[in-house]
């Protein structure tokens, strides 16, 4: 069962994680249906990811934000090449053209150096804080685990089998996860953490910490989505958006922090695998209507795969390691 979060519902999704009856698969996935119809944005409880793990990845990423920068930068982005992994300091990536007064790391589902592709192969892992390494990969197959069973509920709430997805476009899922790191922003400025945007493929799963400024933009306007012990923030991307004809929109989002302390978030991304072309459904007719994106693109317009629909996207985001990559592809 859901309850509110404000506007926001929390969503039980232990049904789709283990073994339930039809019925209280069905009950959850018409929660998660409305959710996304709605606003694009809920949490969700249940998903059955330990305490210890969540507990152990904030400690670990605690300790590495707070190594000196030259530390940290021993596993720069410029370091990853083509697989695009690895540290970036304040003002290192871009959104809306904008840097973000963030810095991070970026990860993937680790993998051997034969793949020839972009935004694929090894992750890079700080020496100085050895247990990030089994933490993160532990993290990123329990979360994998808990974007399919969204997903099952996803599939339920539009009329498909529950693996429509699982079989097809996530068979081979591409599958990101970043750990972000944001200082405290001035009150009287207008620094954001991350500028307004939508994320790009089927779902993101965001844990964070207790500080909040995550901010959602919904029918209502701009409300916050604080952090709730326990749970995950979940919003679909702009692929799912394409696949139901705009029946389930991506949704503008940002982050501000105004806390007054130093804020960790981490962000989770389930993704199409990256050869796949998504075609909307055809049983599902274009809808109209809904606030224009914050970037004017029309979804609709898009033809390849989703790795060209990423790639061009990511390239933005850093504009200093285009080249490298787009050169090599």
């Amino acid at each position: 069962m859901s309850s509110a979060s404000g506007p926001l519902p929390i969503i039980n999704v232990s049904a789709l994680v283990g073994p339930a009856s039809s019925e209280d698969r069905a009950a959850v996935a018409r929660e998660i249906g409305a959710a996304c119809r709605d606003s694009g944005f809920f949490y969700i409880s249940g998903h059955g990811v330990p305490p210890e793990l969540v507990a152990g990845l904030d400690a670990a990423a605690r300790r590495f934000f707070a190594l000196p920068l030259e530390r940290k930068m021993e596993i720069s982005m410029n370091r990853g090449g083509r697989a695009w992994r690895g540290f970036f300091p304040v003002g290192g990536e871009l959104t809306s053209g904008r840097p973000d007064l963030k810095e991070g790391v970026y990860f993937g589902a680790e993998a051997t150096d034969d793949e020839q592709r972009p935004l694929y192969g090894r992750n890079l892992f700080p020496a100085e804080v050895p247990e990030l390494r089994d933490t993160v990969l532990r993290y990123l197959g329990m979360l994998t685990d808990v974007g399919q069973a969204v997903m099952r509920g996803i599939a339920l709430s539009l009329g498909l089998d529950e693996d429509y997805f699982s079989s097809g476009y996530t068979a081979a899922p591409t599958v990101l996860f970043r750990m972000f790191h944001y200082p405290p922003s001035p009150p009287d400025s207008d620094d954001w953490g991350v500028g307004e945007h939508t994320d790009y493929g089927l779902l993101t799963l965001l844990l964070q910490d207790g500080n909040g400024g995550l901010q959602v933009h919904t029918s209502r306007g701009w409300i916050e989505a604080p952090p709730i012990p326990g749970t995950f923030v979940c919003n679909i991307g702009d692929m799912l958006d394409r696949l139901t004809g705009g029946h389930y929109r991506s949704t503008p989002h940002r982050v501000r922090n105004l806390s007054g302390r130093e804020r960790l978030s981490f962000p989770f991304f389930f993704d199409p695998g990256w050869d796949c072309e998504v075609p909307p459904l055809p049983s599902l007719p274009q809808a109209d209507g809904g606030r224009p994106r914050w970037d004017g693109q029309d979804l609709r317009a898009f033809t390849g795969t989703y790795g060209d629909y990423l790639l061009g996207k990511v390239s933005k985001v850093f504009p200093q390691l285009r080249d490298e990559v787009l050169d090599q592809t």
